[in-house]
Order: structure tokens, then C-alpha cells, then sequence
């Protein structure tokens, strides 16, 4: 058993290896491959609201920056988690990070290549959208207003009072970093004193509090196509959050809920919903009200009809989204025992038991014998008696 994996057992820490689902002498491309599919099922762009794979999502980067790494991966392989302390491991503590550090293994996937250098990009808004669903079926344009940061209009992004400049950070002279030594090694950490932006704000602007941005509500427009389905999301680019002085603003996240109908019930392309009927209605057929998304229509229900049965309404149900063909309706017919009888139906009915005792159905005929079979034996036991 490997170093990394008795670690494991010991120390609570999970193999790498296990992370990516790979085995020890996995080659590059092995470990590549098995990463990028672990990202693509995991990103957060897919799993919005999603702590769990967001998780999973960290923890499979953290393991790939490891064994994707020339130098670092030896040092796994023979000492495990204990030899990489210390060495200036990346911080994962967000996507962007791990867009840093991967974007030319995920730029194909996810959509856009390598995250851009430069100023730092606005922050994503995640929101939710709810409809009904009608909205879903037929498509639906909707207004909504989201929270969004923009650029301080005082101090232009700056934070700073006008006429005035940031100073710099004496900590790490400007660099946004500092140099921290760590037993053996030099690790390079982000810079307390500054936040990593290599300079402090002496006057901050009244406005924006040195923040350099302000909070707005952003009122946008835009239509759902028919089809969405509860948990769909889209990206709007560039409505999200300002980026700093010379950065581009982030994306608005949307995930669709489409909240359940007291009638009609989703299941992928198709709807189903239950339908009560008579008893005579089942034995004899006839017509019957059934919902729609177009409203309610009169159906004709065949004769002999069982409690439970289903009966197809085709291309009644919901448009794909992708092709847009309609799915169908399955309504399912329950046969309903009526709890108070008028004295008219109460005779019928019993007429109608009576000529049932006369005349056994097949099926009936069959359960009944079935039963004398199964006591039989005792009957023939007790009269040997």
C-alpha cells in the first residue's frame, strides 16, 4: 500500500488518486482526462446553488494542481500529504482560482478559453426566476431587477477622495505579495496589509467608502423559450457585478423554478394527471373532461376502462426544448365508489348484483375457484377426520 494511502487511513485526508478515480501509475494524459471530467460534472456554472459540488469541484482541482505537477507529484507519491506542506500549494477557495491555474484544460468544456490577465474581472449575480407551468410551455418574456455592484461615479473605482492617489502598501512595497519562510521552503502568500493590490487608501471617497463601488438594482428583459424545465439556467454575459478600474463585469447566473400544478404533473416531455370517473362511465365509456394546457376538452373514454388504467392524449403535453415536439398526456382514470346512493341507484345496483351472481365474468369465475382450490386441502382433512 502506497504512503498516500495509509496517510489517508490515518489522518482522515483523501487519496488523490481516489479523488480523480485513477490509479497510482495513471500516466499524464490519464490524469488530464479524468480531471477534466470531474470539472466539467462539478463546475459551479452547471451545479449553481450546489455546496456539495462545488466541493467536489475544489477537491478535484486541489488534487490535479498535486499530481499534475511534475515536482510535486514524487513528493505525494513517496511522503504523502505531510511532504507537500509548506509548499506553496495554490488557494482554491473559489472558481476563479481554479480558472487561474486550469483555464487551458478548461477553456474547451466550460465555455472561453484562459481567464484573462489583467484588472480583476466583477463577481457573478446568481439569482432564481419562478414561473408557472404555462410560462414553461408556452415561453414567457419576463422583467426582473437584480442587485448588482457598479463603479463609484466620485472616484471613478478608485476609492480615493478626489484629487487624491493611494499610497503604497510598505508591506510588500507595492508587490501584493510577501515572502513568508516555512521550515525548508519560501512560500509566497497574498499581502495582509493590502489585499494584494500593492496600495493603501489613505482619504477614502465619502461616496463609496473606499470601496470603489456602489450597490445598484439593474432592471432587465428577456425571454424564457418554450420548454424550460424546473432547475434550467442560462448565463447573461456582462450583466453581473463591475470588475475594477479596466476589468470586465461578470455574468448574471439564472436558474428557473417552475412551480407544480395542482392538476397536471411533469415528467420530462410528458404530463400525467388523474381523472375521476363513474362506474358506469368505465364499463360503458363516454365523455369526460380532461385538463390541458390549452384549457379543458371533452374526451371520449373507451368502454371497459379499469381503476387505474391510462389513457394517452398524444402531443398534448410539453414542447421539447431542444426540438420543440410535444410530449404527451397520460391521464390516468380512477374509478370512484360513490359514498350515499339515491334509492333509484341503490336498486339498480343491486339488480346489477344480482344478475353478477347469475352470471360470473371469466375473471371473476377464475379468483373464486382459486380460492376453493386454497381451502380445499383443509376442508378434505377435517371430513377425514
Amino acid at each position: 500500500m502506497s504512503t498516500a494511502s495509509v496517510e489517508s487511513r490515518m489522518t482522515g485526508k483523501k487519496d488523490l488518486y481516489e479523488i480523480l478515480g485513477v490509479g497510482k501509475s495513471a500516466s499524464d494524459d490519464e490524469l488530464k482526462k479524468a480531471y477534466r471530467t470531474l470539472a466539467m460534472k462539478y463546475h459551479p456554472d452547471r451545479n449553481v446553488g450546489d455546496e456539495e459540488a462545488a466541493a467536489k469541484f475544489k477537491e478535484a482541482a486541489e488534487a490535479y494542481a498535486i499530481l499534475g505537477d511534475a515536482e510535486k507529484r514524487p513528493i505525494y507519491d513517496r511522503y504523502g500529504h505531510a511532504g507537500l506542506q509548506g509548499a506553496g500549494l495554490p488557494d482554491f477557495g473559489d472558481s476563479e482560482s481554479v480558472f487561474d491555474l486550469f483555464g487551458d484544460l478548461l477553456g474547451d468544456l466550460l465555455g472561453g478559453g484562459r481567464r484573462r490577465r489583467g484588472p480583476k474581472p466583477g463577481e457573478h449575480v446568481q439569482m432564481r426566476l419562478e414561473i408557472d407551468l404555462f410560462e414553461a410551455a408556452r415561453g414567457c418574456a419576463k422583467k426582473i431587477t437584480i442587485p448588482r455592484k457598479e463603479v463609484c461615479d466620485d472616484c471613478r473605482g478608485s476609492g480615493c477622495k478626489k484629487g487624491t492617489q493611494p499610497a503604497q502598501c510598505r508591506q510588500c512595497k507595492g508587490q501584493g505579495v510577501v515572502l513568508v519562510n516555512q521550515g525548508f521552503f519560501r512560500i509566497q502568500q497574498t499581502c495582509r496589509g493590502c489585499g494584494g493590490s500593492g496600495v493603501i487608501i489613505t482619504d477614502p471617497c465619502a461616496k463609496c467608502r473606499g470601496w470603489g463601488k456602489m450597490d445598484v438594482q439593474r432592471s432587465l428583459d428577456f425571454n424564457l423559450p418554450p420548454g424550460v424545465f424546473d432547475g434550467f439556467a442560462f448565463r447573461l454575459q456582462g450583466e453581473g457585478s463591475a470588475g475594477a478600474p479596466g476589468g470586465p463585469r461578470g455574468d448574471l447566473i439564472c436558474e428557473v423554478r417552475v412551480r407544480e400544478h395542482p392538476l397536471l404533473h411533469r415528467d420530462g416531455d410528458h404530463l400525467y394527471c388523474r381523472v375521476p370517473i363513474t362506474f358506469s362511465q368505465a364499463a360503458l365509456g363516454g365523455p369526460v373532461l380532461i385538463p390541458t394546457l390549452e384549457g379543458t376538452i371533452e374526451h371520449m373514454l373507451p368502454a371497459g376502462l379499469q381503476s387505474g388504467e391510462f389513457v394517452t392524449l398524444q402531443s398534448k403535453g410539453m414542447p421539447s426544448l431542444r426540438s420543440g415536439r410535444r410530449g404527451d398526456l397520460k391521464v390516468q382514470v380512477m374509478v370512484e365508489t360513490p359514498r350515499t346512493l339515491s334509492t333509484k341507484q341503490e336498486e339498480l345496483l343491486r339488480e346489477l348484483a344480482e344478475l353478477d351472481n347469475k352470471n360470473v365474468s371469466p375473471h371473476r369465475k377464475g379468483f373464486f375457484d382459486k380460492v376453493k382450490e386454497f381451502f380445499k386441502p383443509a376442508e378434505d382433512a377435517g371430513a377425514g377426520q
